[in-house]
């Protein structure tokens, strides 16, 4: 095992000026990641220098068997926390031979909307906060709880410490660091609520980035889990009963929300957001219902309300933007397995462009 990983190691910048490029695309289930490695001749910085590459789509159920090629079109470069030196992650969508989007690439619609004039002017940022669920390989039970049984009752976990609340701790702190090499703006991690469970959090980022850099965070995330022979999940209420589902709030503000008399730029917005509550809650993740009871820090999923401070609310306004009349607020609706594109281009499209 020494000398695989020694193998594996290998700088390759020692005697090569050739890279690896990892190709990284979004599955027919819409959370699927899948990836592949292709050989370039040298470093490489702009996506539109790295070739288009195809996939059979055929075996991600997104195309036929007889007409299954699938065209992968580079969008952004990351460096790669596993091989390291020169080489890299590369952010794809996918498109048909035409090039036209296939129906699961949701990025071609959302940076139609980051291009469009109004939300560029207004600078859209974005901070998700990721939760997720470690699992027991064998049992697809969570991490840490016996097998078949149950942990004590939620309280001591939350941001806990110590064998006996914290479980998984250092796939979290590895996938930290891996995602601070490849260059993502992560800017932080907690236990959650129910034992197993955490969080990171990815932001501020603006327009598109928020969505690449969150299918990346995913993605290197699904990666360490296989090393580690531990399963990730993003399902939304993984355990039923009395404990807290899995979200990925997004907190959002708008050039005209950060400035002075930014709060009445926000209370429009969440106006303009109750209006679409129905659509938006469609676009927000499967499975949702389960977790939007209106218990456990939610709101229910019919009901669109909106608070400062309110966890309990579908919308949260923070006490410091109250106090400083301007900054962001918390849409708490998405699902843990929500698509980013789709979620934060809807935002700001809702938000931004719409005409009640």
């Amino acid at each position: 095992m020494s000398l695989l990983e020694d193998l594996v190691s290998i700088n390759l910048s020692d005697t090569t000026e050739k890279i690896i490029t990892e190709y990284i695309w979004i599955g027919g289930s819409g959370m699927d990641m899948r990836s592949k490695a292709r050989t370039l001749p040298g470093p490489v910085s702009d996506p539109s220098k790295i070739p288009k590459w195809n996939y059979d789509g055929s075996s991600t159920d997104q195309a036929p068997g007889d007409d299954s090629e699938v065209i992968l079109y580079p969008q952004a470069i990351f460096k790669d926390p596993f091989r390291r030196g020169n080489n890299i992650l590369v952010i794809c969508d996918a498109y048909t031979p035409a090039g036209e989007p296939i129906p699961t690439n949701k990025r071609f619609n959302a940076a139609k909307i980051f291009s469009h004039p109004d939300v560029v002017a207004e600078e859209p940022w974005y901070g998700i906060e990721q939760e997720y669920t470690l699992l027991q390989k064998d049992v697809h039970w969570p991490l840490g709880w016996p097998v078949g049984g149950y942990p004590g009752p939620q309280g001591p976990y939350y941001c806990g410490a110590g064998t006996d609340k914290a479980f998984g701790r250092d796939i979290v702190n590895s996938h930290y660091k891996a995602c601070l090499y490849a260059g993502i703006n992560i800017s932080g991690i907690n236990g959650e609520v129910m034992p197993g469970q955490w969080e990171f959090q990815v932001g501020p980022a603006v327009g598109i980035s928020a969505g690449d850099e969150l299918w990346v965070a995913r993605y290197i995330l699904e990666r360490i889990t296989e090393i580690a022979g531990v399963v990730l999940s993003f399902d939304p209420k993984p355990i039923q009963g009395d404990w807290n589902g899995a979200g990925a709030h997004t907190n959002y503000s708008t050039k005209s929300m950060r400035s002075d008399g930014g709060t009445d730029v926000i209370k429009k917005a969440i106006e303009k957001l109750g209006l679409r509550h129905k659509e938006h809650i469609a676009a927000y993740g499967e499975g949702n219902e389960r977790r939007l009871t209106g218990h456990h820090e939610t709101a229910d999923i019919n009901t669109f309300s909106w608070g400062v401070a309110n966890r309990g609310a579908s919308v949260r306004v923070g006490r410091e933007t109250e106090k400083n009349g301007k900054g962001y607020f918390e849409d708490r609706r998405p699902a843990s397995n929500m698509d980013p594109y789709v979620v934060t281009s809807m935002i700001a499209e809702t938000t931004i462009l719409w005409k009640p």
